[in-house]
């Protein structure tokens, strides 16, 4: 069974740093596509940022670029989400997920992500 399990969310005030990390199976950190999501009340879910476990090629929403950097470590097969200079409008709850298809990591569209953490909640106050 596929298993995600992010850790990491807190409260921070404005400007301040966030690392969000997401264990995972061996199997799920070999799929096609990994990448963080984020939903705050009342809006639809976000991919922020999305990896290819091999080669690395990243792809992040407008919203973050610049501030927040995904990565993985194999070896640990944990999946990271480093975040800076944060703001109040990134508090939302953050999940970890994961697709077989490579193909999808650049839109990074949830639909088509099928495998999610339970999600780590990012509060960010001014």
């Amino acid at each position: 069974q596929v298993q995600l399990v992010e850790s990491g969310g807190g409260s921070v005030q404005a400007g301040g740093s966030l690392r969000l990390s997401c264990a995972t199976s061996t199997y799920t950190s070999r799929r096609g596509c990994m990448g963080w999501f984020r939903q705050a009340p009342g809006k639809e879910r976000e991919g922020i940022a999305t990896i290819y476990p091999y080669g690395g090629s990243t792809y992040y929403a407008d919203s973050v670029k610049g501030r927040f950097t995904i990565s993985q470590d194999n070896a640990k097969n944990t999946l990271y989400l480093q975040m800076a200079s944060l703001k109040p409008e990134d508090t939302a709850m953050y999940y970890c997920a994961a697709t077989g298809n490579a193909y999808f990591c650049a839109a990074r569209r949830s639909a088509d992500f099928t495998d999610w953490g339970q999600g780590t909640q990012v509060t960010v106050s001014s």
